[in-house]
């Protein structure tokens, strides 16, 4: 059972505090632009920290033969190494000198030929007319006031908090465009948890700010004490990732650098210039953009990728659905974001494609989202789950000495509603809690196992069952439904959560049918009589001041 947690990304903190005293200073500036303002200085910020506390430890240790100026001495413990004109020490002292602008951009420029990773990632337009230097200023003073990349904030992660929480709050203030760079934590913890990437090569082909990467990577640590393994579970991740909107792919590269992450994260057109065109990965996680028309389609119409048809020129969905699919492993599963459209339409050859993706039981899982998920847009969205293999297998997680069992799935797909789950934040804007994603999560994995209906096959597979036999998964109308491909043929392929899950069950109240149809038409009875009383008393009361009603 997952550990219960009321937390909401919307309740982190002084998180909160910070965003409210930084936007303060935003004034007029577009909040796309206001963006790689903040960030920018507070990974610079993050790197100048961890630099100056190991740079105050050295010093300490100048009669042993340390070198504070030696960027090898920083290297060794993978800290970047910061020049002195870029350290914010020195960037404090000037800010309220005019040519702030300059100096930072220097010091961000000082940065990248010592540490190779960061080069052509940092913002280096600080210096821009546009950009007001008096609040530029009084952005690194607020900034000063934070401790993110000494020993201390890195064990809480810190940065790692503000930075998500800065890219939650800008992608609400940019509405759809906003939704370009950033996926909803709930989401994405969604998914990695139904996927629980462990071990192997993940890839995200539209990866925005690499939010799944970071997910991902906090799954690792979160369960290193639940494997059985004395907490000693750890990453063996290889991270591939792709984005096509340049500062987006600056913000992705700086997201995972913050963390010490590495990956190899590509800038580029996925469709037209796939950057990894031989990868084969393990675990795809992704959030494509909703409904594209304008993804150039046309040029494509034999590539190979196409494999269960070619998708329509005018709506991309089932071209990133092909081009997953063509990424996963021989026993490679995918978890992603999609409009509910893609899950019912017929329209231009799309309900083709969907029915040999069906008859190729490739699909496992589907899972129908509540509204107001998302920045970008308010079109509904569900969650595609694929396999390339549903057989019987054992699954190894981390150093977990006991593998999990997945039984023989085939020819199965199990429906999930959770529309009606979540709760609102705000407004406009709804997060599922961590008791909806544990409900949902739990309901998938006890799904993929039961052993009654496959013990043999799992103990030559070498697995270890319990004792007693039995499924802990069972239907729950109105919530989740395992359906054969029969019953998907059926639906005509329609592969919509609530065609399969049917009504919620009614609690019986206890009450015999007899007496509660008397009781309530007496109940009915008496309400007629009290509107026929209101409305005779109404008719006299209009009457009284001359207005008659026949």
């Amino acid at each position: 059972m997952a550990r219960k947690n009321s937390n909401t990304a919307a309740n982190v903190g002084y998180e909160a505090e910070l965003w409210q005293m930084a936007d303060a200073l935003r004034g007029s500036m577009d909040a796309a632009e206001y963006k790689h303002v903040v960030l920018g200085l507070i990974f610079l910020k993050y790197i100048s920290d961890a630099f100056e506390e190991q740079h105050a430890k050295l010093e300490a240790e100048r009669a042993q033969g340390a070198d504070p100026e030696d960027p090898d001495e920083y290297r060794a413990l993978n800290i970047f190494w910061v020049p002195p004109e870029a350290r914010w020490t020195h960037l404090k002292a000037q800010a309220k000198q005019a040519t702030i602008g300059q100096l930072v951009d220097e010091a961000m420029t000082g940065i990248e030929p010592d540490n190779p990773s960061l080069k052509s990632v940092l913002p280096k337009d600080y210096a821009r007319p546009a950009l007001d230097k008096q609040r530029l200023g009084q952005i690194i003073d607020l900034i000063s006031n934070i401790k993110v990349g000494d020993e201390a904030s890195r064990a809480k992660d810190v940065l790692g908090r503000v930075y998500e929480y800065f890219l939650s709050q800008f992608a609400s203030a940019e509405g759809k465009k906003g939704g370009e760079f950033y996926t909803p934590r709930c989401v994405v913890k969604l998914l990695v948890e139904m996927l629980e990437p462990y071990k192997g090569r993940v890839y995200d082909p539209c990866c925005g700010s690499s939010g799944m990467f970071v997910q991902s990577l906090e799954f690792i640590r979160a369960h290193a004490n639940g494997n059985g393994n004395g907490g000693k579970a750890k990453s063996d991740l290889s991270i591939y990732g792709q984005e096509s909107n340049y500062t987006t792919w600056r913000l992705a590269r700086m997201n995972l650098a913050i963390r010490g992450i590495d990956g190899q994260i590509a800038h580029g057109d996925t469709f037209h210039h796939d950057r990894h065109p031989d990868l084969k990965a393990d675990y795809i996680l992704a959030n494509p953009p909703f409904n594209i028309s304008d993804w150039g389609g046309e040029r494509l119409r034999d590539d190979k990728r196409w494999q269960y048809g070619a998708p329509p020129a005018g709506n991309a969905n089932f071209a990133w659905v092909q081009h997953i699919i063509h990424h996963l492993a021989p026993t490679g599963v995918a978890g992603f974001v999609l409009a509910n459209g893609s899950m019912s339409s017929n329209q231009s050859g799309e309900g083709e494609i969907r029915k040999n993706i069906i008859e190729a039981d490739l699909v496992d899982c589907m899972v129908a989202l509540p509204g107001q998920l998302f920045y970008s847009t308010q079109i509904p969205a569900c969650l595609w789950f694929l396999t390339r293999s549903k057989a019987a297998r054992a699954v190894k997680h981390a150093d977990d000495p006991v593998p999990d069992c997945w039984r023989n799935r085939q020819r199965e797909t199990l429906f999930i509603d959770a529309r009606k789950m979540g709760k609102l934040v705000d407004r406009v804007h709804r997060e599922l809690t961590d008791e909806d994603i544990a409900k949902i999560v739990e309901t998938y994995h006890e799904w993929r196992f039961d052993d009654l209906a496959w013990r043999g096959e799992a103990e030559r597979a070498g697995c270890t069952l319990p004792a007693e036999p039995g499924s802990r998964y069972e239907d729950v109308p109105g919530f989740c439904k395992s359906a054969t491909l029969e019953e998907i043929r059926q639906h005509g392929h329609v592969l919509t959560p609530g065609r399969y899950v049917g009504a919620e069950a009614q609690e019986d109240d206890g009450e015999p049918f007899e007496e509660k149809m008397k009781r309530l038409s007496a109940q009915l009875a008496g309400q007629f009589a009290e509107s026929a009383r209101l409305e005779a008393e109404i008719k006299s009361n209009l009457l009284h001041i001359g207005y008659e009603i026949e």
